[in-house]
């Protein structure tokens, strides 16, 4: 009787988190859903709304991995989302896509303290209090091994964050540069989604 072949884990649920002022109805997080809905609608995608404060986020995500297995869960995230998904990776040492990923947001997000709106509904408004800063602080995972494979996608013409400072805080990632782009990938994410779809089904194990 032939050797039964061993099949190397698949990707069973997925975690997208959206960024600062986004929602699950931004169009990476859409086009993402879309696309392993058509090609894997086996995996279990999650992409919750994100409260502002960062410890509640913290608990968010939390609760929704709590019960997913480890050995078959990812991890991807936007800007703000690409932080938040460094810190679920580190936490459940799992593989992620990090998406133009904030480096430093207690910095960068400073000066948006007080009242903001949702990019998707300029109705829906929240505040963004100076607390959330050391909230920020405390989900920092740059001292932290990435555990499992990383795979950064970064433009060089991203208009609210440094690509050269992304590329350096994931410099022991696989990483994609792009010569032009912008922050929210507008012109290149769809293209991009086969390879960061085979990256994340193989856990890793596929180059991007």
């Amino acid at each position: 009787m032939p050797p039964t072949s061993i099949q190397p884990p698949r990707l069973t649920h997925l975690l997208y988190l959206h960024g600062f002022r986004s929602s699950p109805q931004s169009a990476k997080a859409q086009l993402t859903r879309r696309w392993f809905g058509i090609r894997h609608p086996e995996v279990v995608l999650e992409c919750p709304q994100l409260p502002p404060s960062p410890h509640a986020a913290a608990q968010c995500m939390q609760a929704i991995v709590n019960n997913w297995p480890q050995q078959t869960m990812a991890v991807m995230g936007s800007s703000l989302g690409g932080y938040y998904a460094s810190w679920v990776a580190a936490q459940c040492r799992c593989p992620s896509v990090l998406l133009n990923p904030a480096v430093d947001p207690a910095r960068d997000l400073a000066a948006h303290i007080g009242e903001n709106t949702v990019w998707h509904d300029p109705a829906e408004a929240f505040y963004f209090k100076p607390e959330y800063m050391d909230e920020l602080r405390a989900l920092d995972s740059r001292e932290t091994p990435a555990a499992a494979p990383q795979l950064a996608i970064i433009a060089k013409g991203d208009e609210v964050l440094d690509w050269r400072e992304m590329s350096q805080r994931y410099r022991d990632a696989q990483q994609i540069v792009l010569e032009g782009g912008d922050h929210a990938l507008s012109a290149d994410y769809e293209r991009l989604l086969p390879q960061i779809g085979a990256f994340l089904v193989s856990l890793g194990t596929v180059a991007a």
